[in-house]
């Protein structure tokens, strides 16, 4: 079923309460203050039923200058937009600004209502209709149709019904299988129930149960009820006026402005690459750093422009951009914005998302802006594929990755398209799936194929590079086991070689030289001639120290597992301790137990070597202390 939202716009005091009230029976404003002053503070909702059927969400904005952020908060997400002018006053300042917002929101449909039409005569009333068909010229309301209206009389209420009941058989559905997504406009608390939060789902569907995240803070929370025109349901689809009781959150965890999303599906950021329109009566150009109020959703952050390809951006002109913001958002690449002078507090331009998580650009650099215009008009083929090579540094999951696709047309398709035709590559690690540009996936395996080759050039008596110093190095961002999946898929193509935790170039051998050949052949004597009772390091050191490269073979040998560390300065060889521990378990299955004395004699060694090596047992969980004896762990 095809669900509408409806939203009013139109100058202070021009009737769209009362013209609501009319059509729904429901009292939009709600404040005592309001209803005091007779005008709009906060935004209202009400629905009625469509003569055909459907029932439509109506939001009701204020016309009041001075809150015309509360009006941005509400009219986003709407399908419908009604046009408020008083017959007794015809355009005034916020008309004009209120149109002006519709246009750049890009709401394509709309009608055009002149209220309080009880008011004036019919040469009045013809003048103000074509003083009103004059202002709409050049905008999406200029083939709309005027309807003269009185709430007072009822004239004209039910050809306006039926005209929007016609419109809205034309709007296009929402999308009910994208995640979901629901901006913040109003959040308050329930006795006995808890925080509550309303909004328009601008996508997706949401189910009693469901496990969601509220951005840009990324707080978990559970859905415990949901509510629609005030009536409990157990789901609520795109295109709905939601109200939905939130578990597991605190009402001053939320403010109007954040964003309710599936897990995973948005992350905040604190940078835009955006297209900005410059409205054509914009008092002054868009210049470099210039503050302005940024709007998107519900929300309202303070943010520095920087013009990317020229040095400003002049009245009725576009142009690239990129957003320094104050305060994070949770936003999505094609999402559209809207731009307010920071003083005076006035609309200036609108703006679309190209990129929501951007790296920091430099204004004037010819390659950021060509990489820009492909984002933003080039073929949809090849702008996923920029899009997932610009993320996959960073290595988020697939899903985030996904989310900054879903402005593409059948972006799903895209995406199984580029996998087809190897552009991108998913890899599973951490119990996650994350998406990769194979074109960066080539340019890090260059660089990782580089750097073990100048490894293996300066350390030729090495197995390779220690897998976590190589991460560390080449790529930050990323669990370790993320890494190792990136490894192992370089394994499988038959160029990397994983030596337990060291990486090597496929085919790397140790070459020695036959001196290096009797050097390594003395090291191994040494700690096999008295297996209990070797040279410690440090005494190998002064028993080798005309030799040059004895510190290379001996970490060759801890390398390939021959010697086992005990200590700093203790080494054995794997087969000592091997046999020590044959020893070991032979002791303790007759004595049950041993004492670091009875372990020192079975061995024929000092306290210096059986200390050690008793502690690695432990640390090995094949023994376990009981007060000055050791046991075997299940024995």
């Amino acid at each position: 079923m095809k669900h509408i939202i409806i939203g009013t716009a139109g100058h202070v005091d021009h009737g769209k309460t009362s013209l609501i009230r009319a059509l729904t029976h429901i009292e939009t404003d709600r404040l005592k203050e309001e209803q005091q002053r007779g005008i709009s503070i906060e935004i209202g909702f009400a629905y009625f039923d469509l003569p055909s059927g459907r029932r439509a969400g109506i939001i009701d904005v204020p016309g009041h200058e001075r809150f015309i952020k509360n009006m941005l908060a509400g009219i986003s997400g709407v399908d419908l937009a009604l046009l408020v002018v008083a017959a007794d006053e015809g355009v005034m300042p916020q008309t004009t600004e209120h149109l002006n917002i519709l246009s750049l929101l890009q709401i394509r449909q709309g009608l055009v209502v002149v209220t309080k039409t009880d008011l004036v005569d019919q040469e009045w009333l013809e003048l103000v209709t074509e003083e009103i068909t004059e202002s709409l010229q050049g905008t999406f309301l200029a083939q709309s149709a005027i309807y003269p209206v009185s709430v007072v009389t009822g004239e004209g209420l039910p050809q306006l019904v039926a005209a929007i009941d016609a419109l809205t058989q034309e709007s296009l559905p929402k999308d009910t299988t994208a995640p979901l997504r629901l901006p913040v406009d109003r959040a308050f608390t329930v006795a006995g129930f808890g925080t509550v939060v309303t909004g328009t789902l601008i996508s997706g569907a949401i189910a009693v149960g469901d496990r969601v995240e509220l951005l840009p803070r990324g707080i978990a929370a559970r859905v415990r009820t949901i509510q629609v025109h005030g009536e409990k349901v157990g789901e609520a689809y795109a295109g709905q006026r939601t109200a939905i009781n939130l578990a597991g959150i605190d009402l001053a965890e939320v403010q109007r402005g954040d964003v309710l999303a599936a897990p995973g599906f948005l992350h905040s950021t604190m940078m835009l690459d955006v297209r900005v329109q410059l409205l054509a009566g914009a008092p002054h150009p868009l210049a470099q750093r210039t503050r302005v109020r940024l709007y998107s959703g519900a929300a309202e952050v303070m943010a520095r422009l920087v013009p990317l390809e020229e040095e400003e951006i002049l009245p009725g002109e576009s142009g690239l951009a990129q957003l320094r913001l104050e305060a994070p958002l949770a936003v999505a690449a094609g999402d559209i914005l809207i731009f307010r002078s920071y003083s005076p507090m006035v609309t200036i331009a609108g703006g679309r998302v190209i990129d929501a998580a951007p790296r920091k650009k430099t204004r004037f650099r010819t390659e950021q802006v060509a990489e820009l215009l492909l984002r933003e008009q080039g073929d949809p083929l090849e702008q996923g594929e920029q899009i997932i090579a610009n993320l996959s540094p960073e290595l988020y999951e697939k899903q985030a990755v996904l989310q900054q696709l879903q402005h593409l047309p059948h972006w799903d398709e895209l995406v199984e398209e580029l996998l087809v035709q190897e552009r991108a590559v998913v890899f599973q690690a951490d119990n996650k799936e994350y998406l990769v540009a194979s074109s960066w996936l080539e340019k890090t395996s260059s660089t990782v194929r580089n750097a073990l080759t100048a490894y293996h050039q300066a350390n030729p008596l090495r197995l390779g590079v220690p897998r976590e110093e190589l991460r560390s190095r080449l790529l930050k961002q990323g669990s370790s086991r993320l890494f190792l999946a990136l490894l192992l898929y370089w394994e499988s193509e038959g160029w990397l070689l994983l030596r337990d935790n060291m990486v090597a170039l496929a085919g790397f051998t140790i070459q020695l030289s036959p001196s290096q050949e009797r050097l390594l052949q003395e090291i191994r004597t040494l700690y096999t001639t008295n297996p209990f009772a070797p040279p410690s390091y440090s005494d190998l050191g002064e028993k080798l120290s005309s030799s040059a490269s004895w510190r290379e073979l001996f970490n060759l040998l801890l390398a390939q597992g021959e010697l086992v560390k005990l200590s700093e300065d203790i080494y054995l060889s794997r087969s000592s301790v091997a046999l020590a521990e044959q020893h070991l378990r032979i002791y303790c299955e007759e004595h049950r137990e041993v004492t670091l004395g009875a372990f020192r004699d079975l061995l024929n060694t000092s306290r210096k070597y059986a200390l050690p090596l008793l502690e690695y047992f432990d640390n090995e969980r094949l023994t376990q202390r009981r007060g000055e004896a050791r046991i075997l762990r299940g024995f």
